[in-house]
């Protein structure tokens, strides 16, 4: 057997070579799965997804929602709908709500303490999760004192020239990495992640994203493969390998035991089991829609994306049947990380 465990003290030239192996990965997914389950046994905690914008001023290359992209369809929630989306969701089980949005001027800290304040007041018993992108250290302590509990932001890739080759100028990871960081300075449980797959990506950037990683600290991890969408500068890019990603959940739930790890839509975007995958590579959230169901086709991140069937609220009875056919069971409660 090899000495998986020893990922944890790799530098970048061996885990880069590490990820780069080809070959049957089951043992490498049982020895994650086996780390998951001493953590937390076979539980799959569930997060109710609101997509409160489809609005966002930044133009990354990969983005659907991106500034540039004149032929997306554009939504912004009022607090009323969002509010309706948490009681359909809290009458369901979910009992974290996560708002994520493009980075929309529109939802103020005004905006965002109402909404956050009025759901904690309806929900005492509920987490809040958001996800709006890069904000002042000062939005931040706003909307933290408000009551939210988690904050979710990706790094996308930890290269700096390869941060530099998948966002627009202005744009910059020195500003991704002062937020996560003020994030974690206040208090939050903080999520970072990045794409697998997306284009320039090589094996040595994808060890600089674990040791990262491995610096901040997150108690959130989330990596779905890069998946092209029409109407961006990489809409012939290849997408993603599923069995990349699958991989790098492994590794990264044998480096971080106790974090929460997604298995993400776009797993399910590319494979219909993907999801299920994922969880048996060492994953233990999933993370289906409660936006109403005439804005979730707009929230158009990549194409093909899943956002119905089992990925959809409404459709929990089918989410619990694969969860548990898969070898696991749904909880209900709030499921804080345990790191």
């Amino acid at each position: 057997m090899k000495d998986y465990l020893s990922l944890s003290v790799m530098g970048k030239e061996e885990l880069a070579e590490f990820i780069s192996l080809t070959g049957d990965d089951t043992e490498l997914y049982n020895i994650a799965d086996k780390i998951r389950r001493e953590n937390y046994d076979d539980k799959v905690y569930i997060r109710g997804l609101i997509e409160v914008s489809s609005y966002c001023k930044n133009n990354c290359l990969y983005c659907g929602i991106r500034v540039g992209n004149k032929n997306a369809m554009r939504y912004r929630l009022t607090q009323d709908e969002i509010l309706s989306c948490c009681k359909v969701g809290y009458d369901l089980g979910f009992r974290t709500f996560v708002m994520q949005g493009g980075e929309d001027n529109h939802f103020t800290d005004e905006f965002m303490c109402g909404v956050i304040y009025k759901i904690k007041s309806l929900y005492p018993d509920c987490a809040i999760t958001l996800s709006l992108g890069e904000r002042s250290y000062e939005s931040y302590r706003e909307l933290k004192n408000a009551g939210a509990d988690r904050y979710l932001l990706r790094h996308e890739t930890a290269n700096d020239n390869h941060y530099s080759r998948l966002h627009p100028e202005g744009m910059n990871l020195t500003d991704r990495k002062k937020c996560l960081f003020n994030l974690k300075e206040l208090g939050y449980q903080v999520g970072s992640g990045f794409m697998v797959g997306s284009p320039y990506q090589t094996w040595e950037t994808l060890a600089q994203d674990l040791l990262f990683l491995k610096e901040l600290k997150p108690q959130m991890i989330g990596i779905g493969p890069f998946i092209s969408h029409k109407d961006t500068p990489f809409k012939n890019e290849k997408s993603g390998s599923l069995y990349l990603t699958l991989k790098l959940i492994s590794i990264l739930r044998i480096m971080f035991p106790k974090s929460l790890i997604p298995a993400t839509t776009a797993l399910s975007s590319i494979s219909p089991v993907g999801r299920e995958m994922g969880l048996k590579a060492g994953a233990n959230v999933v993370m289906p829609n409660l936006s109403p169901e005439d804005v979730r086709a707009k929230y158009n991140l990549y194409d093909n994306k899943a956002y119905s069937g089992s990925e959809a609220a409404e459709s929990l009875a089918i989410l619990k049947s694969l969860v548990e056919n898969a070898g696991y069971r749904v909880v209900v409660d709030r499921g804080d990380a345990l790191c």
